[in-house]
């Protein structure tokens, strides 16, 4: 199916044109069109233009005017204030664009695909090696698997990256104390819940954490290990392997939880890039680019200063030959770039990292590593906080487990689908609360711009009013009752008809579907889907309390606005799943 031509598009077209005939000179300038309260568009481009072409504004506006071609899509234009246009369209456009959409067999609802699509690999959920998963981990989660869905959808090809912590010197300690209690990680049975597989590794990291602040020579052998790890050597290999995989069985149920997939083919940790860590600091040094200093592989920044005035340095490897995090970050841009082939990376990783990353990408590119053809992308967030407007803690003071927080979630949503809940069994109820429940989450921290902190307030999320899941999920719920309840009649549309200011404030907000996932993919913000998805069920509610559906006085009419009830529920269906958000089909 072809991509169908927006009504904005469709007007920003027929006003170009319009333009170009009155001042041809003036090339192919923008008429700047925007949707407005005072008409269904408004056109403020013309300021611009008459001030550059020493015109009267409003006499360039009434010239324009008078090219403009009005009938099927235009219904009127008019000149208004200094020299804006107000342009209102005719319902027989509105319907006839949405059900161009309609028709889209593949579910698309007419969103248009990339020409030219490029390779975007994007780096996120990043979860740390037999550590729990906390809050702070949820952002990079959910943000990422959004633009990933919203890119992919678009037609770009996306290359998922989870860098786990799976490298460094804790791992000594760690690999040290099973070698000495070998059964520590054993399975009584074949398969273990992801809950027992980090209590083992949580006992297992206290124990040894305990041993190496309390005895000397436990801490000795926990280095020497370190040593034999970074060598390479088969039996350390192994056993750090069976932190990994432990490890994984824990990520595998937490993203579950979070109804995400996670593909094992897309976790390359740290360690996937060990045998290039070498080479990157050979290359670096080779070329200038690096320098040592005091024994380390530095690189100096003219603009990156400390407190002191004095240059503050990227360590790509330490004075006793040891690699950082720049050395393994710098080689995944290697791999990024040559073996994947990526024209954008992008790493959702939180604010507070936002120096490490631009001096990396200032080290690729002065190596000659990030290109002009390869954009390298930090989508950084800002932190999770409590009510109280501070970052999350438990009542200890402790960071709040990601998983004690989805089954609350889980729990408050239970509670309200149970109170509202007409001919749903128990295990309805348990899986729309999962749904609704793990949806107000993600809907929380989507709706917010990824920049800034939010709050966590549960009780606000699972609320049936104001900017929550809950509210699109339920308005979904509701057109599929509708739909269901509708008998022998049928969504048809039917362009022949007049509209209610209530039915075409809806289609008009329906056909903008398209032009916002393009604006969200392209600048990586899932938050302005968000907005236009909240925006889209009050337009529905304010339809349905205005305009009886199945109650309409003709049976066209009831067709019809079956028509515009699909057409709502479906761009819901699709705008809440590039969100990661379920619909369900009652509640």
């Amino acid at each position: 199916m072809a991509s169908v031509t927006s009504l904005s598009d469709s007007v920003h077209q027929r006003l170009a044109a319009a333009l170009s005939a009155a001042l041809p000179q003036a090339g192919s300038a923008d008429p700047l069109l925007r949707r407005s309260d005072r008409a269904d568009f408004q056109a403020n481009g013309i300021l611009a233009l008459a001030k550059k072409e020493k015109a009267n504004p409003r006499e360039l506006a009434t010239q324009i005017v008078s090219r403009v071609e009005s009938g099927e899509v235009i219904k009127d234009i008019e000149v208004s204030g200094p020299g804006f246009l107000n342009i209102r369209i005719t319902d027989r456009a509105i319907v006839e664009t949405l059900a161009a959409r309609y028709a889209d067999d593949t579910g698309r609802l007419g969103v248009p695909q990339a020409q030219q699509p490029g390779t975007t690999v994007i780096d996120y959920a990043q979860p740390n090696v037999a550590k729990e998963m906390h809050v702070g981990h949820l952002r990079s989660a959910v943000i990422g698997d959004s633009v990933m869905r919203l890119l992919e959808f678009t037609g770009e090809h996306v290359v998922r990256r989870h860098h786990i912590g799976d490298w460094g010197t804790q791992f000594g300690m760690l690999i040290q104390y099973l070698e000495e209690h070998p059964h520590e990680l054993d399975h009584k049975a074949d398969e273990i819940s992801g809950e027992e597989a980090m209590s083992n590794l949580d006992r297992l990291y206290k124990a040894a954490r305990k041993l190496f602040d309390a005895d000397e020579e436990f801490k000795t052998r926990a280095r020497r290990r370190v040593v034999d790890l970074q060598a390479g050597d088969p039996q350390t290999l192994a056993m750090w392997q069976k932190f990994v995989d432990e490890s994984k069985i824990y990520f595998f149920s937490v993203f579950e939880k979070l109804d995400m997939e996670i593909r094992d083919e897309d976790i390359v940790g740290e360690s996937g890039y060990n045998d290039m860590l070498a080479e990157t600091c050979r290359l670096l040094e080779e070329s200038g680019v690096a320098v040592r200093s005091e024994g380390a592989l530095c690189v100096f920044f003219d603009d990156i200063k400390g407190p002191d005035g004095n240059p503050v340095p990227l360590i790509v490897q330490k004075s006793d030959g040891g690699y950082g995090y720049a050395a393994t970050d710098l080689s995944a841009i290697r791999d990024r770039v040559f073996n994947l082939k990526a024209n954008n990376i992008i790493y959702v990783v939180d604010a507070r990292q936002s120096l490490h990353f631009k001096m990396v990408f200032e080290t690729a590119r002065k190596a000659g590593w990030l290109g002009d053809d390869v954009k390298a992308y930090q989508l950084a967030f800002g932190t999770v906080l409590g009510k109280d407007g501070k970052p999350f803690k438990t009542r200890e003071g402790e960071t709040v487990r990601l998983v004690d927080l989805l089954d609350e979630a889980i729990d408050r949503a239970s509670a309200v689908v149970r109170a509202k809940a007409q001919d749903l069994s128990e295990e309805e109820i348990a899986e729309r609360g999962t749904q609704v429940g793990v949806g107000a989450v993600k809907y929380a921290d989507l709706s917010t711009s990824a920049n800034r902190d939010y709050k966590f307030d549960l009780d606000q999320m699972v609320s049936l009013n104001g900017d929550t899941s809950v509210y699109l999920q339920y308005a979904y719920a509701r057109i599929q009752s509708i739909l269901r309840k509708a008998g022998a009649s049928r969504p048809v549309a039917h362009p022949e008809l007049e509209l209610h200011e209530a039915e075409r404030a809806l289609g008009l907000h329906a056909d903008a579907f398209a032009a916002t996932v393009a604006e969200a993919a392209t600048e990586y913000a899932p938050h302005k889907l968000a907005a236009y998805l909240y925006q889209l069920a009050s337009l529905y509610t304010t339809f349905y309390d205005k305009c009886p559906v199945l109650k309409a006085e003709t049976p066209e009419q009831i067709e019809n606005r079956l028509f515009l009830c699909d057409v709502t529920a479906r761009t819901l269906h699709q705008g809440m799943g590039l969100l990661g958000i379920r619909t369900p089909e009652r509640l």
